[in-house]
């Protein structure tokens, strides 16, 4: 069986190395932590400034590192954000490495692009991991009736064992539908009745019926998912999503950001959802729907060569990784609702393990089991116990599993070279932004104090300037080329055009007859682009 998620299926300031300040502590670092970081990151004289877009329900910042020089809202952007879900600490941790590394090491880069990087969107569930009761929250703080049922959170997860942990319990049941997996009997598995299989067991979060509705752990003490609460999609009356999309804090104050920054090219989400490893496939009906929900077929040659970079980069190489994205989710947002490239990766999962036989196995427990077997981690499962239970009285309950986090964030001595490769592929992404360029420059005298004036605005990238999400859409803004010359000295060519996209590496033939003499001023681009400049001698 999959695992099941609890949480409802779930520089003068810089004088420190990256080396030194990640791998000094032995486990993932606090909220406080990551804030102290962040503060010395955007240190006096650094490259990067530090704002607060809000705070949460539990009282927690949701940072923005804004990175870049000169005009920076008129450079090409890339957004890295991290913390969409909140069990999912290794993201966090990616994107706070990222920063450190970007205004440490690869200075040079924001001469032509601009960062912006959300370290954590999920503060308050991430704070879980540090808490005295660990479990894998994806909720804020915001107070919700997940059930419905007119109390807050009385039927929440309970450490029935008292070990500190929230896993599962089973239940021996002759209605039961799960069974112990044969190649591995910690793990319970679904039984499959068209192969004969008859399941012993039930099988629940560590929890009470305390409102003895017959269900248990559905009404934790946890608010709304950031990684369900997009419009993309919005999973309505769903568990976590809340009552309406971007209903919270935080991603309010971060779609309100992200709307006034119209040099975004492309977001890097580090999430479950996976489009790096492998692209997302066109689905030609789904693209043709009124509301589409297929990656258009260009902006899919686009990820596949983004793809082909990623996994030259990066060294590790996927195993069942296979979430495309899911309902509400911010990766998803990204391309089909704000038009941008996304592109996202949990930047670690699991390696596959071959057994004696040569072959793996298809269950990610047992495969994630072998994997920490071979690498000596045996406090990655809580054996099976029994334990006396209200709500099963003369059955036997007991309590295992494997323990929160494990499965998704790898150990952190691991982390230094994970961080290093994401943050090599986000680099070399930077440098493939569109880039404008004039080329070709002729003038011509045509008497009469008449000059023709023709010139080739180039993209001069392996990228186009728009998305054709965005293009179609018609969100990102057009590419504008201005000429500063009085309308009446223009005999032909306008003072201003606007362009709607230009290919990688494609080019157009910009022409102009002018009356008079001196010189003109041509520039042309986006906020997303760059702006090209161009001063011709008439």
């Amino acid at each position: 069986m999959k695992k099941m998620y609890l949480s409802w299926i779930v520089g003068a300031g810089l004088l420190f190395s990256v080396q030194s300040t990640t791998m000094a502590q032995g486990d993932y670092p606090t909220l406080s932590q990551v804030t102290q970081r962040l503060q010395a990151i955007s240190g006096s004289g650094s490259t990067a400034k530090l704002s607060s877009l809000t705070k949460t329900e539990g009282g927690k910042d949701i940072w923005v590192l804004k990175v870049g020089r000169g005009d920076m809202d008129n450079k090409p952007a890339i957004a890295v954000v991290g913390g969409a879900e909140g069990f999912h600490v290794l993201s966090v941790e990616l994107a706070v490495q990222f920063a450190e590394r970007l205004v440490k090491d690869h200075n040079q880069i924001l001469d032509r692009t601009t960062f912006y990087v959300f370290p954590n969107m999920s503060p308050d569930a991430y704070e879980q991991y540090h808490a005295a009761l660990k479990y894998e929250r994806r909720g804020n703080a915001s107070n919700v009736d997940h059930d419905r049922d007119g109390r807050l959170s009385e039927d929440g997860y309970e450490d029935l064992n008292k070990d500190g942990l929230i896993t599962m319990m089973r239940v021996e049941s002759p209605i039961g539908d799960y069974m112990p997996l044969g190649v591995d009997e910690r793990i319970m598995v679904k039984a499959d009745r068209s192969k004969g299989e008859k399941g012993g067991y039930l099988l629940f979060p560590e929890s009470r019926d305390n409102d003895k509705d017959g269900k248990f752990g559905e009404d934790p003490k946890e608010g709304i998912a950031f990684n369900r609460n997009m419009t993309y999609k919005f999973p309505i009356f769903t568990p976590m999503a809340g009552d309406f999309a971007v209903s919270e804090k935080e991603s309010r104050a971060l779609l309100d950001y992200l709307f006034d920054q119209w040099n975004i090219f492309a977001f890097v989400t580090f999430s479950p959802a996976n489009n790096l490893s492998a692209p997302l496939k066109f689905n030609a009906a789904d693209a043709r729907k009124r509301i589409v929900t297929s990656m258009l077929e260009k902006d899919v040659a686009i990820n596949s060569m983004v793809s082909g970079i990623y996994n030259k980069t990066v060294t590790q190489k996927a195993y069942n990784q296979n979430n495309q994205g899911t309902d509400g989710d911010f990766f998803q947002w990204a391309y089909f609702h704000f038009g941008r490239l996304s592109f996202g990766t949990p930047g670690w999962w699991v390696p596959e393990v071959k057994g004696e036989d040569g072959k793996s196995s298809t269950n990610a427990e047992a495969n994630f089991l072998a994997w920490a077997a071979e690498q000596g981690m045996d406090d990655v499962f809580v054996p099976w116990t029994s334990i006396e239970h209200p709500d099963f009285p003369g059955q036997k309950v007991e309590v295992g599993g494997i323990k929160p986090f494990v499965m998704h964030n790898p150990p952190y001595a691991m982390v230094n070279d994970i961080a290093k490769e994401h943050t090599d592929f986000i680099i070399q992404l930077a440098e493939m932004s569109p880039k404008m360029e004039f080329h070709n420059v002729k003038t011509e005298k045509l008497g009469n104090g008449l000059t023709r004036v023709t010139v080739d605005l180039f993209n001069n990238s392996p990228l186009p300037t728009h998305s054709d999400m965005g293009a179609r859409s018609r969100w990102l803004r057009k590419v504008r080329v201005d000429i500063n010359r009085d309308a009446k000295d223009l005999v032909s060519g306008d003072k201003i055009k606007l362009i709607d996209k230009l290919g990688a590496y494609e080019n157009v033939t910009l022409s102009w007859i002018i009356k008079g003499s001196g010189s003109i001023d041509i520039k042309a681009g986006a906020a997303h682009t760059g702006i090209a400049t161009l001063n011709v001698k008439l």
